[in-house]
């Protein structure tokens, strides 16, 4: 029977970590699951909730907020998976599920994405339909990798110009129909499922990254591997989106110092001088002062 190892992180979202919680519980299909919530330092009284309400539920709490990927790695060791590449553990579930806290799962969702998954040994990650609460598409759910041009053409705007064009708006990939099952080249952390040989493989979350951007490093690196990366709409997810960033003042900062990280490690070594002075000004408008020093030393922004 197939198995399925689930992690939430949570901070501060505890009546939608409920919600979510329940709709996994009342989920149906013929596979075997385990929860594990991974809370970080919440002080709205999650941890009680999911001790007396969940309590087959395996919470891993007392150590702050380390940020998403940190606490994803957490979680993904108690099921078993490597720090590094090429390691295997016998008790490792055959997926692993990255899950928000603020998102809400019909039924048959698990099982929908297990049986596709199944079918399609060739993929290694693949995410739903997230749907935000007013129906609208959560455009995260099926992107581009932010390379500088794909970043260039979103940050001047002409993304949402010209929303239909192929090359301008590949950020959020709104030209492709978004009920179409389509290979992208990245998903969003709020619902990921993978193959336990994709993580095997490639390792875990890269945890220099502290709430953004951690998700886009994955799978650019299990592409390189060579999975394929699927959105399949065929399944809709509920997304509130942003329950927990909205309550933190660092989310804005943290989102531009993801780029500038995911910049450095991926692209500044194909880059050209001039265009890298201009990437770098672009982020230093963007972030603000306070990025600046981090901006001008690159040691300090891969500390």
């Amino acid at each position: 029977m197939t198995t399925l190892g689930i992690i939430i992180v949570n901070w501060n979202t505890r009546d939608y970590l409920h919600r979510c919680l329940q709709s996994i519980y009342a989920g149906d299909g013929d596979f075997t699951y385990d929860v594990v919530v991974v809370d970080n330092g919440s002080t709205d009284g999650s941890v009680q909730m999911v001790q007396d309400s969940f309590p087959q539920v395996m919470l891993i709490s007392g150590h702050g907020n380390i940020g998403y990927p940190r606490a994803n790695n957490l979680g993904l060791r108690h099921f078993g998976l490597p720090d590094g590449p090429d390691q295997e553990s016998d008790e490792t579930p055959d997926y692993l599920l990255l899950l928000n806290p603020d998102t809400a799962l019909p039924p048959d969702a698990l099982v929908n994405m297990l049986v596709y998954m199944e079918a399609h040994p060739a993929v290694g990650a693949a995410g739903p339909k997230l749907v935000m609460e007013d129906g609208s598409l959560d455009l995260a759910c099926r992107r581009s990798l932010p390379t500088v041009e794909v970043a260039f053409w979103r940050l001047i705007g002409f993304s949402r110009l010209f929303p239909k064009h192929p090359r301008f708006a590949r950020y959020n990939l709104t030209f492709l129909d978004e009920n179409q099952v389509s290979e992208v080249e990245a998903l969003v952390g709020a619902f990921m499922l993978l193959r336990r040989e994709t993580i095997q493989q490639v390792g875990l979350m890269d945890e220099q990254f502290f709430m953004y951007g951690e998700d886009l490093d994955w799978c650019k690196r299990i592409g390189e591997a060579g999975w394929r990366i699927v959105y399949y709409p065929r399944v809709q997810v509920l997304h509130v989106k942003r329950a927990a960033s909205r309550q933190s003042r660092r989310s804005r900062l943290e989102f531009v110092r993801a780029f500038l990280f995911f910049y450095r490690k991926h692209y500044r070594a194909e880059t050209g001088l001039f265009v890298h002075l201009l990437v770098l000004l672009g982020i230093a408008l963007w972030g603000g002062p306070k990025l600046w020093p981090e901006v001008l030393n690159p040691a300090q922004a891969a500390a």
